[in-house]
């Protein structure tokens, strides 16, 4: 199989990849919005779980990443249910980790462990994110899953030139198995694009009113028994299928006020939604006279910007709805 990817350019893959990468599980996150609700108000946001999966695995791979590794990358949202975050909304889960708390059980319901001992693979090993330097990092350190949803989103949504995801990635690399770049230039424009990505795209308020007037109806459809927990297990059309084909007034109702003629605006005076997620921090590790530093320690534009982004966490976000008929 040959990959070709936008951002780290083309790859030849075989073997166990090859075959997990035709899998069902991960041909499912194909239709799983890494944006959530966003696709249903604003068509260009459309990045996929798998887009981004398939990216964590190529970016694994060049940077020099095992097998194991980008076998792990490659398998890491699998368990992300039908648009990816807002199942933690509707379950009022602040540590947005629901795929998480799940991803052993879904892994192992699958044709994936079959495919891995075919190979010489155990599940539990191979899957346990802890093992993966280059994969995870606890915030706010830099790590390819991370790297990945940022530059791939701000590249799609017209944000990001790929001459500058260029730079940025060729200045990236490992030391002593964790992820850091060379420059505070470098470091400074991640912490800049990684606020972009995490304050204005996830916080922007067309995406706040998507996820909260989903998340809305999701959970009277809980309530009403026209979905199952089980059934966010199911694709984003598939479930939105699933709340239309019930009938109920009600729950038609609030999916028709998910379009691209909705109009909204910031404004904390006279708000309809006050919104907050998970606070992101960034803080990316430096190269410098043979050791790492942390990007805070040696750039005050990197500690403005971290006081900046906690206040605005911490704040929220208040969202005026001006306009939600369909016309």
């Amino acid at each position: 199989m040959l990959i070709s990817d936008p951002l780290y350019g083309e790859f030849e893959i075989d073997g166990l990849l090859d075959e997990l990468i035709v899998s069902k599980p991960v041909q499912r996150l194909k239709e799983i919005h890494q944006a959530g609700a966003g696709f249903l108000v604003n068509s260009r946001w459309t990045i996929s779980r798998f887009e981004h999966s398939v990216g964590v695995m190529l970016l694994i791979r060049q940077l020099g990443g095992s097998l194991q590794e980008q076998v792990a990358g490659l398998l890491h949202d699998v368990s992300h249910t039908a648009f990816s975050h807002v199942v933690d909304v509707v379950l009022e889960n602040e540590a947005e980790d629901y795929h998480e708390a799940i991803f052993m059980d879904v892994i192992k319901q699958s044709s994936i462990p079959a495919i891995l001992e075919k190979y010489g693979y155990e599940v539990e090993n191979i899957l346990d994110t802890s093992r993966w330097s280059l994969l995870e990092q606890p915030a706010p350190a830099l790590c390819a899953d991370r790297i990945d949803y940022t530059l791939r989103d701000m590249y799609f949504y017209g944000i990001l030139a790929l001459e500058d995801i260029q730079k940025f990635l060729q200045d990236l690399f490992v030391f002593q198995g964790k992820l850091c770049v060379k420059t505070i230039e470098r470091a400074e424009w991640f912490v800049k694009i990684y606020y972009q990505e995490v304050l204005d795209f996830f916080l922007h308020p067309l995406n706040i009113y998507a996820t909260s007037s989903l998340a809305h109806v999701l959970k009277l459809s809980l309530a009403k028994q026209i979905l199952t927990l089980e059934d966010f297990l199911k694709t984003d059309h598939e479930v939105l299928q699933q709340m239309k084909a019930s009938h109920d007034r009600d729950v038609q109702a609030l999916v028709q006020q998910l379009h691209e003629n909705v109009e909204v605006r910031e404004e904390q005076a006279n708000y309809d939604i006050h919104f907050r997620n998970k606070v992101r921090l960034i803080d990316p590790a430096i190269y410098h006279q043979q050791r790492l530093w942390k990007a805070s320690e040696v750039s005050n534009y990197v500690i403005a910007m971290n006081v900046s982004a906690l206040e605005r966490f911490e704040q929220g976000v208040y969202v005026k709805i001006i306009n939600e008929e369909l016309s």
